[in-house]
């Protein structure tokens, strides 16, 4: 069976995001002014191969703890679909 991992990778809310808030200031540079935080983050999207959907959850997990996500800096979360 074959599936997508949509994963989101963000910063922990505790952590400074200086992307984030160059992005806001760069916003408000352009008139934008009711915005009051920006958090950046990155989108992966892996697709593979797996006997069963539980595999398919095991194996995003671990791409995400063991390599895509700094689990002391970022939290992620995903959403798997059968291609």
């Amino acid at each position: 069976m074959n599936f997508i991992a949509k994963i989101n990778v963000m910063p922990k809310k505790e952590i400074l995001d200086p992307q984030g808030k160059a992005v806001r200031l760069g916003l408000e540079n352009l008139g934008l002014h009711s915005i009051d935080e920006v958090r950046v983050g990155r989108h992966i999207t892996m697709q593979f191969s797996a006997d069963n959907e539980t595999q398919a959850q095991e194996k995003a997990e671990e791409a995400c703890t063991k390599l895509l996500a700094n689990l002391i800096m970022e939290s992620y979360e995903f959403e798997l679909e059968q291609v």
